[in-house]
């Protein structure tokens, strides 16, 4: 799983001043509204006793946590200890990883990591949004969410695999009869995404769809549809298909709870059929596409990505996924992926739990030791043994 990206982890319209808690890449995250109607993140783990703050409440613009009263303003540190005798200061490590908050595209996304800005990679940009129909444009937007019991990143790849649409998607969306991929060039916008675009042959639609796409008349053959499938780093895919009515374009963030268990949430966006009576059947057709990928993604194995790319079969179809998997490994060896240093792990029961360093862990060198919260790289111990070792 990747860190220092943003992350978008939850629609804007769920985000209010009641906390909720939300989870990504292993680690529990709380997030609820300032009086001022800014969207915070914290980390959901109180530096005292290890309660969620979730379970708390707002009190103007910090968080109470519920076991024991201690308040936490946005930036992470304690402010308040009920306990406290009058005059008694609040502890340096009373405090929590504040992770950076922008809302775009009705998310909030998160940047999880510690990068300084200046360093961060960008937001993936959703053109589409600015032609909205609910802004005077022509997109109406559906939004959805879908859980997989499988690898955020098979997932990834799944969703821009183009040769798997004739078999898994037989009937619906593809066509069994047409199984073979033109040739394509790769399509690299920028170093955080890739595309490809290819013509699909799926069979004529049927049903209401049809008829209404062809004058009430059912088509026993389909021209052959553009489609443009890709992945947007860290976590997404864009799907935009070009149908004779018109355009279709599906954004999934594909939410890594763990390694094995992932929540899409997913908008939808078309320019054809755009009244409020069409979302339930745009709706279905979305999903329908998740039931058909759900058990085989779910079966692949090994569960995580390969990281040698020899340990599986690449053809020339293929090419966007072995890209990613090109990036993928240059990020790792820039440590940008999660490993046993970014968790901290209990003693009996043996239980995990993910630490992601917020950027104030290297803005305020002042408070380098200034956190209850370790991961095992950040530990005291560990740095012993670094010196020990000569590192």
């Amino acid at each position: 799983m990747l860190k220092n990206f943003w992350y978008a982890v939850e629609f804007s319209d769920r985000v209010t001043t009641k906390p909720s808690k939300i989870t990504c890449l292993g680690q529990k995250f709380v997030l609820y509204r300032k009086a001022s109607g800014q969207a915070v993140c914290l980390s959901d783990l109180c530096a005292h006793r290890g309660a969620a703050l979730s379970d708390g409440w707002v009190s103007g613009d910090s968080i109470v946590c519920p076991y024991h009263g201690w308040e936490y303003e946005s930036g992470g540190a304690c402010t308040r200890i009920p306990a406290n005798l009058e005059g008694r200061s609040i502890p340096k490590k009373a405090r929590v990883d504040s992770y950076p908050v922008v809302e775009r595209y009705g998310f909030v996304w998160a940047f999880l990591g510690d990068l300084p800005e200046e360093e961060r990679p960008p937001i993936p940009v959703w053109p589409e949004f600015d032609e909205l129909k609910a802004d005077g444009g022509r997109f109406k937007a559906i939004t959805g969410e879908y859980l997989w019991e499988s690898n955020y990143e098979r997932i990834l790849e799944n969703g821009c695999d183009i040769a798997h649409t004739p078999f898994v998607h037989a009937g619906k969306f593809g066509n069994p009869e047409k199984p073979q991929v033109e040739e394509y060039e790769l399509e690299t916008p920028d170093e955080w995404s890739a595309f490809a675009t290819v013509k699909l042959y799926p069979p004529a639609p049927k049903g209401l769809w049809g008829k209404l796409a062809r004058g009430g008349k059912e088509l026993k053959e389909r021209p052959p549809v553009e489609t443009s499938a890709g992945w947007m780093l860290p976590n997404m895919i864009k799907l935009h298909v070009r149908l004779p009515i018109g355009n279709l374009i599906i954004y999934d963030t594909n939410i890594p709870i763990d390694d094995t268990t992932t929540l899409v949430k997913w908008v939808a966006l078309r320019d054809f059929f755009t009244g409020d009576w069409a979302d339930g059947n745009a709706r279905k057709r979305v999903l329908e596409i998740f039931d058909q990928d759900k058990p085989i993604v779910n079966g692949t194995r090994p569960e995580l990505l390969p990281f040698d790319l020899g340990a599986e079969l690449h053809v020339k179809s293929d090419l966007i996924a072995v890209h990613y998997r090109r990036r993928r490994q240059e990020l790792a060896d820039l440590g940008w992926m999660l490993g046993d240093d970014d968790r901290i792990t209990g003693d009996v029961p043996r239980r995990e739990a993910t630490v992601i360093p917020s950027p104030a862990r290297r803005d305020n060198p002042e408070l380098a030791r200034a956190w209850v919260h370790k991961a095992k790289g950040e530990h005291p111990r560990a740095e012993r043994l670094r010196a020990v070792e000569g590192e």
